[in-house]
């Protein structure tokens, strides 16, 4: 332990360093226990000495999603824009199920580093260079949203739900039930379809991977769909007279 801290002081610290060691903390710990205090003691160094490549928190952590970035898959070279967009969005998913803490940075940043305005450049180039106007492309963008990092806001997030269940008496879980079925009966029933076998996912409910790629198929088809028919939006028209 002692050589291998005396190696890591020796290797000299640059940007990279920082950051690998910053996303290794927050894979390890999780994003509250990242300080930089906390990292500097991780290097080995100094707080001061992170201050020469990073100037704050907010500068690590827009490095920080730089790194889940740069760990997306690239477009397949000779796909279809279909193929395409699906594989990069599919692989930016798989980026941050390895990094549970990155939706939550990326959610939070305000400024759009290089590194995120080039992902974003390329990923509407995949349309454009597939035969979409802009015009559609930009409604597209607008459909997909966080989606094309990998994530959305999933209506039956039940975590909670279950672990309150979990840990409820079978006759307190039952009235719950029945009081849920009174007070809203569509939502129970169609969070209740929703509880797949246990071999079929990790835990209760839904499949979040299956339900995430029905969801961008859909929407992708759709895309599709209104490229082949030549579709253009009402604002698009007006403004060509």
């Amino acid at each position: 332990m002692t050589q291998q801290l005396d190696t890591s002081r020796r290797t000299p610290l640059n940007r990279g360093r920082v950051l690998e060691a910053a996303v290794a903390l927050a894979d390890g710990a999780g994003l509250e226990a990242l300080s930089m205090r906390r990292l500097a003691e991780d290097l080995g160094v100094v707080p001061m000495a992170l201050y020469k490549h990073v100037a704050n928190k907010d500068e690590l952590l827009d490095g920080m999603v730089d790194v889940i970035v740069d760990e997306i898959a690239p477009a397949v070279p000779g796909a279809d824009w279909k193929q395409s967009v699906r594989q990069r969005v599919l692989s930016a998913r798989q980026a941050l199920l390895r990094h549970p803490w990155a939706r939550q940075v990326l959610e939070s940043r305000t400024t759009r580093t290089p590194a995120v305005l080039g992902y974003m450049d390329e990923f509407i180039g995949m349309f454009l260079a597939g035969g979409f106007s802009v015009d559609l492309t930009h409604h597209v963008m607008h459909a997909l949203g966080s989606r094309m990092w990998g994530f959305t806001q999933e209506l039956f997030d039940d975590a909670g739900t279950h672990r309150a269940e979990a840990e409820a008496q079978p006759e307190v879980q039952a009235a719950m039930l029945q009081e849920m079925g009174r007070r809203y009966p569509n939502i129970l029933e169609v969070a209740m379809a929703a509880r797949h076998d246990n071999g079929s996912v990790v835990s209760h409910g839904c499949d979040d991977q299956f339900e995430f790629e029905f969801a961008l198929d859909l929407l992708l088809d759709g895309f599709d769909r209104l490229h082949c028919r030549g579709w253009t939006s009402a604002a698009a028209k007006r403004a060509s007279g």
